[in-house]
């Protein structure tokens, strides 16, 4: 059996809405899922006449409720609960070392159709070294759709594609491969300034991404993957795709001395502006 998929609980429907998330993910699994809090600050640390008891009593109260609701939809579903000390970046990454993958909430901006993740979200994705999936309150993905991986040639990319192919095999659906080839600005221009070289750039870069999905459709021959070549921008090309896939899977570099949320201008686009579940792999 494999590693819990982790959860982090913050009391909002997105966070309700990642916990149902992971239950399902874990039954394609095989595993369980460990539903995590942590812990405010304690209130008697600022008035020494407010009771720490109160917010331990709503954080148990919440884990326990969710819980409960987990395993009455999903009878045999292993769930587990933990209450983490405060600090909630430090929290969600040390509990993430424990797990095969996070799953967060992810605040929708405001009545408009996309993401605005939250600081500590955001922080905890570019740090820790397993894949976070990232999933809003509603659209979580187009059921059956398939699994969109944006992918940069230029980069190591098996570990996107490992996941991206492990999710459609599970999901028994398929695998769109994107790649966006952004041109220099004076090639976009075209004649008369310039010859245009956008006929010549797409069948090369096309075979690089064949040669890329090779070894993963022999790996997954159950799983039909397409691989596309897009010039324009990365960002605008993949939120594009993702509209009517199930999961979109895109690459973190992992930097794990740097401070901050690490997690490159593609995978924010998505993130802000895409509707489907939006899974964060790290590669070095």
């Amino acid at each position: 059996m494999t590693r819990s998929i982790v959860v982090g609980l913050d009391g909002t429907e997105q966070a309700d809405a990642a916990a149902e998330w992971a239950a399902q993910e874990a039954e394609a699994r095989g595993t369980g899922v460990l539903l995590v809090h942590v812990r405010e600050p304690s209130p008697e640390a600022l008035l020494p006449f407010v009771s720490r008891e109160p917010v331990e009593s709503w954080a148990e109260e919440l884990l326990a409720r969710t819980a409960a609701a987990l395993r009455e939809r999903r009878p045999g579903l292993p769930v587990a609960t933990r209450l983490l000390p405060p600090d909630p970046v430090a929290g969600l990454v040390a509990a993430a070392r424990e797990a095969d993958l996070l799953a967060l909430g992810s605040r929708a901006l405001g009545g408009v159709g996309g993401y605005l993740v939250g600081s500590v979200g955001m922080t905890v994705a570019g740090r820790v070294e397993v894949p976070v999936v990232l999933v809003r309150a509603r659209g979580a993905g187009v059921p059956g759709g398939p699994v969109v991986a944006g992918l940069d040639l230029r980069r190591p990319c098996d570990e996107v594609l490992s996941f991206a192919f492990g999710e459609a095999a599970r999901r028994r659906t398929s695998v769109h491969a994107l790649y966006v080839q952004q041109l220099p600005v004076y090639a976009l221009l075209g004649p008369p300034v310039v010859p245009d070289v956008r006929p010549a750039v797409a069948p090369e870069v096309g075979a690089s991404l064949d040669e890329a999905l090779k070894p993963w459709r022999a790996a997954y021959p159950e799983v039909a993957a397409e691989g596309r070549v897009v010039i324009g921008s990365a960002g605008q090309e993949l939120v594009r795709a993702a509209a009517g896939a199930s999961l979109v899977v895109v690459g973190r570099r992992t930097r794990r001395s740097a401070p901050g949320a690490h997690i490159g201008g593609v995978a924010y686009a998505v993130l802000h502006h895409g509707r489907a579940p939006v899974a964060l792999v790290p590669h070095d």
